[in-house]
């Protein structure tokens, strides 16, 4: 299993040699004696007489310390005075030597997220290559390293870097007629007692104004201890509380009786009646984890069948001194009324008070969405997502298998695309493989790269039927299709080569004579299908189809098929396939400008015919012309709320379109928990967006929540949703219709920064839980849509001070919960969690600790005291249990229930 192994074993498949950092460990070169046995005198000899050897070059690969140092966001700092965007950042760049080396027939590859303007030292160049992928080269006014020496690369960068996991790992050092070295100095270590990635060649990140800053207007509060506690302060801990909390919180529930508990330590009987066996073995497989066991002498669980027309997953609970009941129409239901029995369960008693729950969910649409294309997951990971998405209700997987990056997913008839698109190493010709990205480093045997094999998906298809989830295959296009086009490339190549041109030209992607000049979003010049090529279309129907053979092998019929659709970077424009099919074609298509939609509308209703409904992203959905796509469409809201995201929320839905909001300031969990550059993510539309900030989510109602939440500067907002009409009188805009409205939510986790399976598990839980709560349950603080418009801003009161107060005191309930009692269930099913970063205030000497899930444990250590030497007590952590006298520096942090896993620490 890929959970937490023991330090050692874990640093050395990721390969952090020579790695220094205060919890990390390093490795020696005992494995490779030959490259010990080499003198320095040797390697001087070879690098400057222009002689690397494979030795001297993965010796000096070892030993180049390479430093990552960020100067500044400032603009006044960090642009020219000509520059009009004034959206830069300078940041260095330092190389360290151990040996003298004069010659400059090397290249240094490594992946740099925000294009460089300029370099500021002039013995070195950096280019762009494609993509994130750059590289450093020696100018003629290289000097050469001397031994011991530093030299050090300033360079100005567009936008801004605001979090230390920016800076992307694994440099690779590359000389001609020779295998690429990674420099060990930019590997990922891992801290042995959070498990979390670390990055030991990046600078700390400590400038407030320097640093944290976006912009001079930027009012985001640093989320350091102080902050954290405020933010805290409003919590009680409650052990209370939880007792007969189920998480999603269910439609009604009557507790009979608190003072006599019913107890399932004998474990339970279970009287299938009608129901299927199979439909509620991974349900009950649940209880059996938390140690409710099936026995003959147990307490009856009966399940009853109705025939009534409820909502798909309604059911009723009913649990008495003498038999539990769980009366559902279907398999989900049934599953959903189990789920809600293991979340009553206190998992040291195994006993629950006598009650009856009502429950059916809030929207049918209850979904969780995550990239396996930037960067590898595993199967495991994904099967182990499955099982808790169910446990929490959600029943929609986004599983999102191709883009720019890689192509994830075996298709027959197409090998190219996972021998070739998979994986990514140091073949700039890409006929082996794609160029690395995302500090993917040289080699295709790195833990990002991979496939699911066939047997692998229908694996993953079937895990998810037995838990009623359904899972919606992802290869995005015509954008983000770069993995694609290049394995079609070498595929044309292939069958170039041997002659056969009708083969190789029956899937090819790209037009070799298109001239375009464009860029994506991710600096790719090459990533988008030409929507023009006949071939295009074939490809696009062979992909399809086999992957609905799979599902169907599978089971698990194919519904739903995600073609992206977004983030078109507005190729074509000079392709002389296009301009030709613009000018003679009978398809109404009548500038190259339309040709972004007309692929839309033509896959759209190719998936039509086929009985699978076509689904894509918001952006893209909005360009095509209504009356061309199939009525049943499905569109992911990925617009931001206080950018007027609720704008084409609203015009959507109002098409009648199946609308799933995918906001991205509150459903995007591969953004940072907390405004800190330590902790992990991309940033670009929150900095701060943790397990409460989702839970207070209005999803009914998206311009409401102006009156509660701030931009990602917070600064306020305000969200205009009355009906606004251009100079000739039409509607641009309005609210949503009477009887319209949004088909469910989807959270989101995008994989660039995410490279292993701990942090994808850190990124996603416990936020997939309340997820899974916003998508259930409609609380009853929500501020009602109001069909007529209105405005709302930090200034407006819709969200009374009653609902407000209903919010928190249901939030405290949640929170609790999570620290008392869910939180442990994950631990138990192997998920690495989250585990918040601690709040702390000192007054008049004592140390005030708290915690945003009440009832998880906290420690600190005295980190120095005047009155006793630092080494006498440095290391000793002590569980903090009250305000405690403390002097010096301390440290602090949170424990997982298990006591196996620890949280960041915090200094203050």
């Amino acid at each position: 299993m890929k959970k937490t192994i023991i330090a050692s074993a874990l640093l050395l498949s990721l390969g952090v040699a020579g790695c220094k950092h205060a919890s990390q460990q390093p490795l020696n070169n005992d494995a490779n004696p030959d490259i010990n046995s080499r003198t320095d005198a040797e390697l001087i000899s070879q690098a400057n007489s222009n002689k690397w050897t494979q030795l001297s070059l993965q010796q000096f690969g070892q030993d180049l310390n390479v430093t990552y140092r960020m100067v500044s966001n400032v603009p006044e700092e960090s642009c020219l005075p000509e520059q009009t965007d004034q959206r830069c950042f300078i940041a260095e760049i330092d190389l360290t030597s151990s040996i003298n080396i004069t010659g400059s027939d090397w290249t240094i590859f490594y992946s740099q997220m925000r294009p460089v303007q300029d370099v500021l030292n002039p013995e070195f160049a950096i280019t762009r290559v494609q993509g994130d992928l750059h590289k450093i080269t020696p100018t003629e006014q290289f000097s050469g390293f001397s031994e011991g020496v530093t030299k050090t690369i300033g360079f100005r960068g567009e936008l801004w870097q605001l979090s230390e996991t920016d800076p992307m790992p694994n440099y690779y050092i590359v000389v001609d007629g020779l295998d690429p070295v990674v420099i060990t100095s930019t590997q990922i270590a891992v801290d042995v007692e959070t498990g979390m990635e670390v990055r030991p060649y990046v600078e700390a990140f400590t400038d407030e104004k320097k640093h944290y800053r976006r912009t001079p207007t930027d009012n985001l509060a640093w989320s350091r201890s102080d902050k954290l506690f405020e933010a805290n302060q409003s919590l009680k801990d409650d052990s209370s509380a939880v007792i007969n909390r189920i998480i999603p919180t269910p439609l009604n529930i009557q507790v009979s009786s608190e003072n006599t508990p019913v107890s399932l330590s004998n474990g339970i009987k279970v009287i299938y009646n009608q129901v299927e066996s199979n439909d509620v073995a991974a349900a009950l497989s649940r209880l059996v984890r938390l140690g409710v066991k099936q026995t003959d002498s147990g307490i009856p669980l009966k399940l009853i069948k109705t025939d009534n027309d409820a909502a798909i997953g309604a059911y009723q609970l009913e649990i008495t001194r003498d038999s539990i009941n769980i009366t559902a129409a279907n398999s989900a239901g049934f599953s959903y009324g189990l789920s809600s029995l293991s979340s009553l369960i206190d998992t040291q008693t195994l006993a629950l008070n006598t009650m009856t729950v009502d429950d059916a969910p809030r929207y049918d649409f209850r979904g969780m969405h995550i990239d396996v294309a930037r960067n590898f997951h595993s199967k495991q990971l994904i099967l182990d997502l499955i099982e808790q998405m169910a446990a929490y209700k959600l029943n929609k997987l986004h599983l999102h298998m191709a883009d720019d990056e890689a192509w994830r997913l075996e298709i027959d008839g197409l090998p190219e695309l996972t021998d070739i698109g998979s994986k990514r190493c140091h073949d700039l010709s890409e006929t082996t493989c794609l160029i690395p990205q995302l500090g993917s480093g040289p080699f295709a045997d790195a833990s990002v790269n991979g496939f699911y094999s066939k047997a692998d998906y229908i694996e993953i298809l079937q895990y998810a039927t037995a838990r009623q989830i359904e899972v919606i295959p992802s290869m995005d296009m015509p954008g983000h299709s770069r993995a694609a086009i290049k394995s079609m490339d070498a595929r044309y190549r292939k069958f170039i080569e041997a002659g056969d041109s009708k083969a190789a030209n029956e899937y090819l992607l790209a037009d070799a004579n298109d001239k375009t000049v464009y860029s994506s979003v991710q600096y790719y010049d090459d990533n988008t299908l030409n929507v023009c090529l006949e071939s295009t279309y074939h490809f696009v129907d062979k992909v399809i189809d086999e992957i609905a053979k799979l599902h169907k092998q599978a089971g698990h019929p194919l519904h739903r098929y995600h073609i992206g659709a977004d983030e078109t970077a507005g190729a074509w424009k000079q392709s002389p396939q296009c301009i030709d099919f613009v000018a003679n074609n009978d398809q109404g298509v009548n500038s190259i400008d339309d040709l972004g939609a007309y692929f839309i509308e033509r896959l759209a209703n190719m998936l039509d015919k086929k009985g699978i409904e076509p689904a894509g992203w918001s952006d893209g959905m909005s360009h095509t012309n209504p009356d061309n796509m199939p009525k049943k469409s499905q569109s992911n809201i990925w617009d931001v709320i206080s950018h007027n995201g609720f704008l084409r929320a609203h015009k959507q839905a109002n098409l009648g379109w199946d609308t799933v909001l995918s906001n991205p300031e509150v459903l995007y969990f591969d953004f940072p928990y907390e405004a800190d550059p330590k902790e992990h993510g991309y940033y670009w539309a929150s900095r701060a967006l943790n397990s409460q900030r989702i839970f207070s989510f209005m999803a009914d109602n998206l311009p409401a929540n102006a009156e509660q939440w701030n931009d990602i500067e917070n600064n306020p907002f305000t969200a205009d949703d009355t009906i606004k009409k251009d100079e000739q009188g039409r509607v641009v805009s309005e609210p949503l219709q009477q009887g319209k409205g949004f088909s469910g939510i989807q959270g989101q986790i995008w994989s660039e920064t995410i490279r292993s399976e701990q942090v994808a598990e850190y990124m996603m839980f416990p936020r997939v839980l309340m997820l899974a709560e916003k998508a259930w349950h409609k609380a009853k603080w929500e501020v009602p849509y109001q069909y007529q418009g209105a405005v709302y801003s930090s200034e407006t009161n819709y969200f009374t001070g009653e609902m407000r107060l209903e919010q928190q005191q249901q939030w405290n309930s949640i929170a609790n919960t999570l620290g008392h009692k869910e939180l442990a269930k994950l631990d138990i099913a192997g998920i690495e969690y989250r585990i918040p970063t601690v709040g702390t205030k000192i007054v008049d000497g004592l140390l005030h600790a708290n915690i945003a899930f009440p009832g998880l444990r906290i420690e600190y250590r005295v980190l120095h005291n005047t009155k006793t030497s630092a080494s006498s007590n440095s290391a000793e952590w002590i569980e903090y249990q009250q305000p405690v006298k403390v002097e010096g520096k301390i440290e602090i942090r949170a424990i997982s229930p298990s006591g196996d896993r620890k949280g960041r620490s915090l200094t203050l």
